[in-house]
């Protein structure tokens, strides 16, 4: 039984250096759990907002309403809806999601077992483990450099292997493969990482696709296409040209054939769930992956299961903030045979919350990154929970 005495909040740098929020809460036992929350660059915009005005505000609004929880019990996940209750409405996605992060360690705490048994304590059974996406090649809005880069904004390798200890191997000695081929393929190339510790390259897709086709690993790619879009064309730069819904539809099916892709995200932009139907219907071996489209929002779901748009997501806690509606998100996508991918974002912090997630709900996918500390904790955590369950 968790009965919360404190709570305090303040704000923290993430791997971008940019201010996020982090909650501690202390309990009736003078236990403290704290969970942070990270951002997003690319995001969705139908996202949530990450604060209600500010971070600072979101901060002194916990104050005013800490008084609030000293009367709340909170025992299973499901009582998450009283933490929801009080403070829907006052603070951002990003703060609800760090507040019910730190009590869901709280919960587990008390019962005396690990985070992903409150979420799913058939997940023990199960021993299912998402596989790892880990972003190798980076560009567009993760990637901040002057000169050329892919328009794309991920590169993707997607190991078989279903140990994320194995697959955490794989990925790091394909990376640094990779960089080997960069020198000799970019001569801008300066072994220089972005935003989520992926390589910078001048080379554009097709070329960074022509390198990691020589990995003999499985390839997937964020087109994050929302980001290039305005006017109603996909604006590249890299060469520049401007390609029409149609001319998008045609480059993006050439990619997945020539290239044999398994997985692509966001190919259209956020408004456009026919095409993404529509390339479902060409393509129904590779996963269509919703992000920007579906921004872990149940409506929007709803609205993609109905014209069958997508058979993969991207799940991101803190896009809609509730741990509720993340779980509500999950058993539409389960009910519909739509894989989930649980998502870092660009901006993260040491917090390890995700990986109990990810096997909690049984997810499909971990998308984590491959190196970088801030990502190498959550797959450690997601590796730790595998040797805990031999």
């Amino acid at each position: 039984m968790v009965v919360i005495k404190e709570v305090s909040a303040k704000s923290i740098l993430d791997s971008r250096k940019e201010k996020t929020i982090l909650i501690s809460i202390k309990i009736k036992s003078g236990k403290t759990f704290s969970a942070s929350s990270p951002s997003g660059k690319s995001t969705g915009k139908y996202e949530a907002k990450s604060y209600k005005k500010n971070l600072e505000e979101d901060i002194n609004t916990l104050k005013k309403f800490k008084e609030y929880f000293s009367e709340e019990i909170i025992e299973e996940f499901r009582d998450l809806k009283r933490v929801e209750d009080i403070l829907e409405g006052h603070v951002g996605a990003n703060t609800l999601f760090a507040f019910e992060s730190a009590v869901l360690k709280a919960i587990a705490f008390e019962k005396k077992k690990e985070i992903w048994e409150i979420i799913n304590p058939e997940a023990r059974k199960l021993k299912k483990f998402p596989r790892l996406v880990g972003n190798c090649i980076g560009g567009g809005k993760h990637s901040e450099t002057n000169g050329k880069k892919p328009d794309f904004q991920e590169f993707l390798l997607i190991p078989e292997n279903s140990s994320p200890e194995k697959s955490l191997k794989i990925n790091k000695e394909a990376k640094e493969k990779v960089e080997f081929i960069l020198k000799k393929k970019d001569k801008l190339f300066q072994s220089k990482k972005n935003d989520e510790n992926a390589w910078i390259t001048s080379l554009n897709e097709k070329e960074v696709l022509d390198i990691l086709s020589e990995l003999n690993i499985p390839l997937g790619v964020d087109v994050a296409s929302s980001s290039f879009y305005s006017r109603k064309k996909y604006s590249y730069e890299n060469p520049v040209l401007k390609r029409n819904k149609e001319e998008q539809f045609g480059y993006v099916a050439n990619l997945i054939k020539n290239y044999n892709l398994i997985y692509i995200e966001d190919p259209f932009e956020e408004e456009d769930f026919e095409s993404h139907s529509k390339l479902l219907k060409k393509f129904p071996n590779s996963f269509i992956v919703g992000d920007d489209l579906i921004v872990t929002n149940s409506k929007r779901l709803q609205k993609a299961i109905e014209i069958n748009a997508i058979n993969a997501i991207i799940i991101k806690p803190n896009q809609c903030g509730s741990l509720l509606e993340v779980k509500r998100v999950c058993e539409m996508a389960k009910e519909n045979n739509i894989k989930m991918v649980f998502s870092h974002r660009s901006g993260e912090t040491e917090e390890t919350i995700l990986a109990d997630l990810a096997f909690g709900f049984q997810a499909d996918f971990l998308k984590c990154g491959i190196t970088g500390k801030e990502r190498e904790a959550k797959i450690k955590r997601l590796i730790e929970i595998e040797k805990s369950l031999k």
